[in-house]
């Protein structure tokens, strides 16, 4: 008789998501997601390769779940970049990994799809990818230095961010 499953994938990419967010990418093991999720950690190897691959895994997950949180925002272009700026401040770790890891890659073009329509609704076919890369830059880089606390001059950053937009509204 088969030995029965204690975990799944889903709850071991979950917890890994939990603990790189509680403690970065250091606090991320084997043995910590094994101890978290009941099992020892040579049983984690049978669903996930190596830490590697459990990056990857986490960072794709994350990139579905920044999906999720633009799908579920107003759809305007304002309205993603801040549902997308309070998705990076709740899951920094997580926001960083995405961009970091190549695994997210096919994730993080599905989570673009909300961006894409509204950029085509804002300026056309013709321009949107262009929008939605304008947007994602500028939000991205902002976001960036927020979390890394690069904004040092003063000033409220909540401002700084809505005239930001303000100013990439097309005309």
């Amino acid at each position: 008789m088969p030995t029965p499953d204690r975990t799944s994938l889903a709850e071991i990419v979950e917890v890994g998501r939990e603990l790189l967010e509680d403690g970065g990418p250091s606090r991320l093991t084997m043995q910590s997601v094994a101890e978290r999720v009941g099992v020892r950690a040579p049983s984690l190897y049978k669903r996930v390769r190596d830490r590697d691959a459990l990056l990857e895994l986490i960072a794709g997950a994350t990139a579905e779940a920044l999906g999720a949180r633009l799908e579920a925002s107003d759809g305007t272009l304002p309205g993603l970049a801040r549902a997308y700026r309070a998705f990076a401040n709740a899951h920094p770790a997580g926001f960083r990994l995405m961009f970091d890891t190549a695994g997210a890659a096919d994730a993080m073009g599905r989570a673009g799809a909300p961006l894409l329509r509204a950029a085509r609704e804002s300026v056309g076919p013709d321009r949107a990818l262009e929008e939605a890369r304008l947007l994602t830059a500028w939000a991205t880089g902002f976001v960036s230095m927020e979390l890394a606390g690069a904004f040092r001059m003063g000033g409220d950053i909540d401002e700084a961010f809505e005239y930001g937009l303000m100013r990439l509204a097309p005309g």
